[in-house]
């Protein structure tokens, strides 16, 4: 299973609805700015999304224009799986295979992230997200897409980690930030990567690498929620699908679907 081979799925209509026949009827950014308290860094993130029948498709990205995603409504998935902005691209395809596999319909485990402010969900949410993993001891884990409070949990249970963004730059412990998840991939015995890697496209060579290697995928993701799950079994053990709206939205009760390989 590749990326194009999925999309190859949904142009024949394999999947579900004919793409040509399947409009975007709401099209938003949503831009946000936090610290969480105790925290010294500050996080700005920006979320294309797209809606098709009841499922929201998003993709996070570093910048994008009103007008280009205003211009996606009444476009069908067909269309815009050809846009020429990944981001575009990557929201579309989230939300179509949103709408034809919900996750609530799936057989995926439904986790609740409780209320909280900002640091507790977060740390909620990554609590949930390592338990997934589930990081043997001894293990080292690359996570590609730095978010501390993942980071937080792995330091707690004391398992080594590399890790990796495209932004570089150092975590909240002042540790370096490697840019190339790669050449990283040879000196770990895990990958915990975010959902953004399939908007940046490095999700593609990330998993081949890790499939050459035997590295165990679990992603976590936000951007591309109902994407990800389709590659279980394929070089990706779990994901923990996270869509629209997110934790960091609302201080009440908020869902995530963490999804395993069936055993054999």
């Amino acid at each position: 299973m590749t990326l194009d081979d999925l999309v190859a799925l949904v142009r024949r209509g394999e999947l579900g609805p004919d793409p040509a026949g399947s409009e975007v009827s709401v099209a938003f950014t949503t831009r946000q700015g936090a610290r969480h308290a105790t925290r010294d860094q500050t996080y700005r993130n920006t979320v294309v999304s797209l809606r098709v029948e009841a499922s929201v498709g998003s993709c996070s990205v570093e910048e994008i224009a009103d007008a280009d995603v205003h211009e996606c409504v009444g476009r069908t998935v067909g269309e815009l799986l050809d846009h020429p902005d990944p981001a575009i691209r990557t929201a579309v395809l989230d939300a179509y295979l949103g709408h034809v596999r919900p996750h609530a319909a799936s057989d995926a485990r439904t986790v609740t992230v409780g209320p909280g402010s900002s640091l507790v969900k977060s740390l909620r949410r990554a609590e949930a997200v390592v338990d997934l993993l589930d990081p043997a001891p001894g293990e080292r884990v690359l996570v590609v897409g730095v978010v501390n409070s993942l980071l937080h949990h792995l330091r707690e249970r004391g398992t080594d980690y590399v890790a990796c963004d495209l932004r570089g730059g150092r975590t909240e412990w002042g540790e370096a930030v490697t840019t190339d998840a790669t050449a990283a991939l040879d000196r770990c015995d895990l990958v915990l990567a975010s959902g953004m890697t399939v908007g940046n496209g490095t999700f593609e060579p990330l998993l081949r690498g890790a499939r050459a290697a035997g590295t165990p995928v679990v992603a976590f993701a936000q951007t591309a929620s109902a994407v990800l799950p389709w590659f279980i079994g394929s070089g990706v053990r779990a994901v923990a699908a996270e869509p629209y709206p997110f934790f960091w939205l609302d201080g009440g009760p908020t869902t995530t679907h963490h999804y395993t390989e069936r055993p054999s």
